[in-house]
């Protein structure tokens, strides 16, 4: 409710007040709009990626005082966008008290409403509804009824009252009436039934519904927003057509266009701030997590049609923070440092949220994800040691040397274990600054720059060996064959020219 002494509470006070005159929902939101655009504010704070592409599609259909739908893959804040248009409501809007459907004061439109305010006049009291009051979602299933959504007719209510079926105080209103002078909102719309798509119709094109067949009209009051995935919404029989000609604006949105677009909704989303341990995540993990949505993003394993949801590295960049702070508790140290071992460790956070194709489902989910994260360790390897000469630690492996790491040691001590590989501290300089005061970074940048080079297949790395030198490929039998056929063939021949060639 309004703050202050003199928030009107009875119609009478709202009358004398100097509140806004009643406005249609698509007013207030075109109007608020204007505002916003003209403060230079921002229209949808926490929504990155969109402000060349989405949003001014959306400010166009607000000013437009179109019902709109967004049409996205999973993932791609459809439904954030829609609750956020709240922000374009009034912080507070007076209604009847009591009123399911929250009639307009001075505009009542049901039957109980008109007959209070006949009977009591200026003394009918008043409520305030909030900005987030006015917000109805509802995700669309094939179970949903023309009941739910627009109503019924009760007769409960018809018997305790001594009413006729056929009059307004009888009717159970639906979700939708209940969005009276608010936004409603129906996610994944394609999944609607045909015959409710059908009731629709009406509060599109007239603003009105009608109840059961009974002639009880409600000029409704709504903005009407949907969301859709692009395939179902074209197909045909998804969606019925009269229905999608009256939705004014099809707006398309889409998965971050950068890199750091997509760090910059993971560092957003993710819980990151946490206790008891300190956590700091080194720049190059979040680029190869967020280059894991990437690199799935355009695999032929993976089914484009579902898409790879923005929440795949929001989740996996929970899992491996969540990861480093285990290690760091197990070993008692104040912080903790992800590496790369720790996004292997999150593979239940990515194996989720993939849709295979046949021949990702061949492989197994595991195999796919495991060749993703290489993939994105290769690439990001790439922007920082492209032009790092790694032979050095090469020549270290070829002659014998082998190190693994154990997930449980120190930092400390992992770092004595590493610091033996000749021209490995030298080589992670470009990472940024170093000191011997900061072991768990040496780890995180030695791990992240052997598991590069294991990605390009200058090391071999297992789980029981960890990183060592390149095995060398074994003969096959085939090869074997035809190198004893090759040697008997030579023999011969020496034989038969006296031991000497042609």
């Amino acid at each position: 409710m309004p703050a202050g002494h003199s928030t009107p509470q009875t119609l009478g006070e709202l009358r004398a007040s100097k509140l806004p005159i009643s406005r249609s929902i698509k007013d207030e939101m075109r109007e608020n709009l204007i505002a916003r655009l003209k403060r230079g504010e921002s229209i949808f704070p926490g929504i990155v990626g969109f402000d060349d592409t989405v949003v001014p599609q959306i400010v166009n259909a607000v000013l437009s005082k179109q019902n709109l739908i967004l049409l996205g893959l999973r993932g791609q804040a459809k439904s954030r966008i829609l609750r956020a248009l709240t922000a374009l409501l009034d912080e507070h809007l007076p209604y009847i008290a009591g009123c399911e459907i929250h009639d307009d004061p001075f505009r009542p439109l049901c039957r109980r409403c008109r007959d209070l305010i006949e009977e009591r006049g200026d003394a009918v009291p008043i409520a305030y509804l909030e900005r987030e009051d006015r917000y109805v979602e509802k995700l669309a299933t094939p179970d949903v009824t023309v009941a739910d959504l627009i109503g019924d007719i009760d007769p409960i209510k018809a018997a305790r009252g001594g009413e006729n079926l056929a009059s307004e105080l009888t009717m159970h209103y639906g979700l939708l009436p209940r969005a009276n002078r608010g936004i409603f909102a129906i996610n994944e719309l394609p999944d609607l039934a045909g015959k409710i798509q059908v009731a629709l119709f009406n509060i599109m094109q007239e603003g009105d519904v009608q109840i059961k067949g009974y002639p009880v009209r409600l000029d409704l009051d709504v903005a009407l927003v949907f969301s859709a995935n692009p395939e179902d919404y074209t197909a045909r029989g998804k969606i019925v057509t009269p229905l999608k000609d009256r939705i004014g604006s099809e707006i398309r949105t889409h998965y971050p266009e950068t890199l750091e677009e997509g760090i910059a909704i993971t560092a957003q989303e993710a819980w990151e701030k946490r206790g008891p341990a300190q956590i700091e995540v080194p720049g190059y993990v979040r680029e190869i997590v967020e280059q894991i949505a990437f690199s799935a993003r355009q695999d032929k394993k993976v089914d484009k049609r579902s898409g790879v949801s923005q929440r795949l590295p929001i989740s996996t960049m929970e899992l491996v923070i969540s990861n480093a702070e285990r290690r760091a508790l197990l070993s008692g140290e104040a912080g903790a440092l992800p590496r790369i071992s720790d996004i292997y460790a999150a593979m239940p956070g990515i194996t989720g949220k993939l849709e295979l194709e046949y021949e990702g489902e061949m492989r197994g989910a595991d195999t796919v994800v495991k060749e993703l994260i290489a993939a994105a360790v290769r690439k990001t390897f790439d922007r920082y040691f492209a032009e790092v000469n790694t032979e050095q630690i090469e020549l270290w492996f070829n002659l014998g040397g082998s190190v693994k790491l154990d997930d449980r040691l120190p930092a400390a001590a992992a770092w004595a274990e590493l610091s033996q590989i000749q021209g490995l501290a030298e080589t992670l300089d470009v990472l940024g600054p170093k000191t011997s005061d900061a072991p768990a970074a040496l780890v995180g940048g030695a791990e992240f720059l052997l598991e590069g080079m294991a990605a390009h297949r200058k090391l071999s790395r297992s789980e029981e060996r960890g990183y060592a030198a390149p095995e060398k490929p074994a003969r096959t039998q085939e090869a074997h064959s035809l190198e004893v056929e090759y040697e008997d063939w030579e023999r011969s021949r020496r034989t038969r020219r006296g031991g000497g060639y042609n």
